[in-house]
C-alpha cells in the first residue's frame, strides 16, 4: 500500500482497506467512483458484520444538524451515527478530507512517494518508490525496511497505519511539511528527513515479458494499481499497441479499486460489448456494459491475490465470467458493496451503503471474493507466465 488515501483511527479500515465504491450523484451518467489508497498491502481481509447493515441517511444527516447547531462537530456526530449502525463500508469525510479523496481519484496526493508491504517475517518494507519523488531523492529503495516514522516504531502497526503516518493524515500535513523515517538497509540502518509533496500516481505500467531473463517476448504485462483517471485509456492502448498475436498479463495484484468507469473501460479493452457487472441501489436494478471494438482475439491472464479489490473485482470477474481470461493467483479481498455520497449540514459528506453488484455471471462478490481458476500463492506470477504460454501468448 502506498501513501495516497489512506486514513488512521476508527474509519481506517472503511476508508483505506476497505476501498469503498462510490456510485456519485445522477447514477444515469454512470459516474461511478472508489476510495483509493493504491499499492500492495496484503492486509486480512475483514468482511462486514452483514452485508445488509446499512446507515440511514436521514438519521446521519439530523445528527450533523444537531451537533452544528450546538456548535459542535458535525463530522464526529455523523462518524458515531455511521459507527453504530454496522456499515462496515460507509464513512464521513470533513471538506479537507473529501477533496483529498477526489483529488486522489484524480491520480494526485500529497506524499513522499514510496510503497509499503509487510514482509515475510512481519516487518514493514518498502514495496516500491515512485521515480522522480521525495522517497527517490533521498535514495530509499524497494526491499529497504521501514523502523520508523517521526520517532514512532512501525513494525507491529497495520500498514494502512504506516501510510497514514507518512501521509500526515493525522496532523492534517500538507505538501511540504516534513517527516523524519527510520530506514535500514542490510546491516546499516539510517534517518532520513523528506519534504512531502504533491505527486501524480503512475498507475499503470506496461513491460514486455522475458526482459529480465533473455531479451523481450511477444507477451505483455500491464500492471494497474489502481483505477485512477485515464488508467483505463492506458490499458485499452497498452493492447492495441502490443505485437499481434502477443498475450497479455494483466496484473491486478494490490490494486484497491478507484473509479468505476475507467474499470469497464479497462474491461472494454479485451471485450466486444456486452455486460461487465450489474448493481442494485435501493432495490433497483442497473447494468454496466462494455464498449464495442475490444480486443477480443489475443490470450489474456489476469493475476490477483488478497489486495484486488472493489472496481479492480469488476474487471476480474467481468473478464472471468465472460470467458475471456484465465484468472491465477489467491482470492480476492470481497468489496462488493455500493457507497452513495451525500452532502451533511456543516459541509461533511456521507458515503453509506446502498447496494451491491455482481459479476456477469450472477454473483455477488461482497464478503466471499473472486477465487481463481488457478489458486496460487508462491511464485504467482512466474505461475500466471507459464498459463499465458500455455495459451499461446508467448512467454
Amino acid at each position: 500500500m502506498s501513501d495516497p488515501g489512506c486514513r488512521v483511527g476508527p474509519r481506517g479500515l472503511r476508508r483505506g482497506a476497505a476501498l469503498t465504491l462510490v456510485f456519485a450523484g445522477v447514477l444515469a451518467t454512470g459516474a461511478a467512483t472508489g476510495a483509493l489508497p493504491h499499492g500492495e498491502a496484503r492486509e486480512r481481509p475483514v468482511h462486514p458484520r452483514s452485508v445488509a447493515a446499512t446507515a440511514d441517511r436521514d438519521e446521519v444527516a439530523e445528527a450533523a444538524a444537531d451537533a452544528v447547531a450546538d456548535g459542535k462537530s458535525g463530522t464526529e456526530a455523523a462518524e458515531e451515527v455511521v459507527s453504530r449502525s454496522g456499515d462496515r463500508w460507509g464513512a464521513v469525510y470533513d471538506q479537507r478530507e473529501y477533496q483529498e479523496f477526489e483529488d486522489a481519484l484524480g491520480g494526485t496526493y500529497t506524499g513522499v512517494g514510496l510503497a509499503a508491504r509487510r514482509s515475510a517475517d512481519g516487518r514493514v518494507a518498502v514495496a516500491r518508490v515512485q521515480p522522480g519523488s521525495p522517497a527517490d531523492r533521498a535514495g530509499i529503495r524497494s526491499g529497504d525496511l521501514l523502523r520508523t516514522v517521526d520517532g514512532r516504531r512501525v513494525d507491529r502497526l497495520p500498514v494502512s497505519d504506516v501510510v497514514a503516518l507518512l501521509r500526515g493524515d493525522r496532523t492534517g500535513a500538507k505538501a511540504g511539511s516534513t517527516v523524519s523515517l527510520g530506514v535500514r538497509r542490510g546491516a546499516v540502518a539510517r534517518t532520513e528527513t523528506l519534504r512531502r509533496a504533491r505527486l501524480t500516481v503512475e498507475s499503470v505500467t506496461v513491460r514486455r515479458i522475458g526482459e529480465r531473463r533473455s531479451g523481450p517476448s511477444g507477451a505483455v504485462r500491464i500492471a494497474v494499481a489502481s483505477f485512477t483517471k485515464g488508467s483505463g485509456a492506458a490499458v485499452r492502448d497498452a493492447v492495441r499497441d502490443a505485437p499481434p498475436g502477443a498475450g497479455v498479463l494483466l496484473d491486478l495484484r494490490g490494486n484497491p479499486g478507484g473509479l468505476v468507469t475507467e474499470a469497464v473501460t479497462a474491461a472494454s479493452a479485451f471485450l466486444d460489448g456486452g455486460l461487465v457487472a450489474t448493481y442494485d441501489v435501493h432495490g433497483e436494478q442497473h447494468a454496466l456494459y462494455a464498449r464495442s471494438g475490444g480486443d477480443t482475439e489475443r490470450p489474456v491472464v489476469v493475476l490477483v491475490d488478497g489486495g484486488t479489490m472493489s472496481a479492480a473485482e469488476l474487471v476480474t470477474g467481468a473478464l472471468q465470467d465472460r470467458g475471456r481470461a484465465v484468472t491465477v493467483g489467491s482470492r480476492t479481498f470481497g468489496k462488493g458493496s455500493v457507497q452513495m455520497p451525500s452532502e451533511l449540514p456543516g459541509g461533511s459528506v456521507a458515503e453509506l451503503t446502498v447496494g451491491h453488484y455482481r459479476t456477469p455471471a450472477g454473483h455477488g462478490v461482497d464478503g466471499k471474493g473472486i477465487t481463481p481458476d488457478l489458486a496460487v500463492t508462491a511464485r504467482a506470477q512466474e505461475r500466471a507466465e507459464t498459463v499465458l504460454s500455455g495459451l499461446g501468448g508467448g512467454s
